[in-house]
């Protein structure tokens, strides 16, 4: 999983998620959990169903996007607004498992 702030701004941000599948079978159906570092509010999400309660979003596949083959990965996106941090999450579970990635920040 990686997650980048593309853009960011005094108040509000957007952010690619990309979901990788590392195994050797196919996903068939996701939800991926984030528990964001800052007091981000998602407001709008793409490629993905967003809810939000608190630091912690669920987003859960769109319909074209459930099916990760072995070896691949799909993205999402995230339209938000922050007041005091636009921190990375700190946390990261996929279909209940938790998920790492190299850099939460992105880069």
């Amino acid at each position: 999983m990686t997650y980048h702030n593309g853009s960011q701004w005094a108040g509000g941000f957007v952010a690619d998620v990309a979901v990788a599948n590392l195994t050797a079978t196919p996903i068939d159906g996701w939800t991926l959990v984030l528990t964001l570092g800052g007091d981000q509010k998602v407001t709008q999400a793409w490629n993905a169903t967003a809810s939000q309660t608190g630091n912690v979003v669920t987003l859960t596949a769109a319909g074209w996007n459930r099916l990760i083959p072995a070896g691949s990965s799909v993205s999402a996106g995230l339209l938000g607004s922050w007041q005091t941090s636009n921190a990375p999450p700190t946390q990261a579970v996929l279909n209940g498992t938790p998920a790492s990635w190299p850099d939460p920040a992105g880069g």
